[in-house]
């Protein structure tokens, strides 16, 4: 089985070597951190200063995606600024609550691609498992805000059923790991899941669609390194970052730790009102994502969620950012625009 590093040793002056921490040790870190996120509004808008009075979000409608913010995560917040685009990414704002014509409950067809077993089929050859229901933050703009995720987890019975459906389709060849955040699981459940797709003879890459590098890079440590390190597959992480305000010193060394381990970093970032419409911000986004290692893959259109029309950016206004950027960037350094589009065989691509 695809395990987490041995326990440390103390050296003869009483310093650990350089054995890596055991698992217990490890997730203490990470999993502390989000034990002590932000889950109360008063208490986010205490901490960055901002006027108590902020129009906020309703409590039945809060209750069912309440707030999570890392405090980690919050610490990159501007203080005092309601336009911070950090803190607009998080913020339960009232206007969630605002009716949107055309913005529906399940924007991307998640429910009719189901096959049951946590899996999800949409594109040839690619098949998703939702992980987890469980993230390190709550975005406000999540595409998966209203999904069913008590019905929809590949994790019931270890992974089994599942895996089962997978090794069924020898016209899959690469799992994508989803959720929720699959990072948010534990080493062990992840190095029994990563066992399983490895004895899958048709997979040949594994990716895993993740923030937690991003919002929570605790979360990078030796024990999940070890087990990412040992996965025999072709190795895809792709990052979720809006802005180059995210990507700090902490952000960077779990990048560095993730392609020293195997990974190819991708990024994907959606295009959010207030945050990156701009295209100097997202050029420094693409600048600095480059710097650490990770190449833009995808710039997102608002999912039309239920809640989000507030962040939405209008199609015209994108492909005017993305005309202005391809102008003033390398190439490699312009993601695709794209729109998911429920029951098209692959992501649409948006030319500018």
């Amino acid at each position: 089985m695809i395990q987490a590093p041995p326990s440390p040793k103390k050296a003869r002056n009483g310093l650990q070597s350089p054995c890596p921490p055991t698992r217990s040790e490890s997730a203490r870190g990470w999993q502390h951190a989000l034990r002590e996120a932000f889950t109360r509004p008063s208490d986010l808008l205490a901490y960055l200063e901002l006027d108590p009075t902020l129009p906020v979000l309703d409590f039945e409608r809060l209750r069912d995606f309440p707030l999570r913010v890392p405090r980690g995560f919050a610490a990159r917040m501007r203080k005092g600024d309601p336009f911070d685009p950090l803190f607009v990414q998080v913020w339960p704002s009232a206007r969630e609550a605002e009716p949107a014509p055309g913005f529906v409950r399940d924007a991307v067809g998640d429910i009719d691609a189901a096959l049951g077993d946590g899996v999800l089929h949409k594109y040839q050859g690619r098949a998703l498992l939702i992980t987890t229901g469980a993230c390190a933050v709550h975005c406000r703009y999540c595409f998966r805000r209203h999904f069913p995720y008590s019905e929809s987890l590949a994790a019931r019975a270890h992974w089994q059923p599942a895996l089962e459906r997978l090794g069924a389709d020898d016209s899959i060849s690469e799992a994508i790991l989803s959720g929720g955040d699959p990072l948010s699981l534990s080493d062990e459940r992840l190095g029994e899941l990563f066992e399983g797709l490895a004895g899958i003879r048709h997979l040949r890459r594994l990716r895993i669609h993740t923030r937690q590098p991003v919002v929570l890079p605790e979360r990078v440590d030796a024990g999940l390194l070890q087990i990412l390190r040992a996965v025999p597959m072709d190795k895809v992480m792709v990052l979720h970052a809006n802005h180059a305000q995210e990507l700090d010193e902490h952000v960077a060394r779990a990048c560095r730790d993730l392609r020293e381990s195997g990974w190819m970093l991708l990024n994907q970032s959606v295009l959010l009102r207030g945050v990156n419409d701009s295209t100097a911000d997202l050029r420094s986004l693409h600048e600095r994502l480059f710097g650490l290692g990770v190449l833009p893959y995808y710039l997102h259109l608002v999912d039309r969620v239920e809640g989000t029309a507030h962040h939405e950016v209008a199609e015209h206004r994108a492909r005017q950012l993305m005309k202005e950027l391809s102008s003033s960037s390398p190439g490699y350094l312009v993601p695709r625009l794209a729109r998911e589009v429920p029951g098209e065989p692959a992501k649409s691509w948006l030319s500018w």
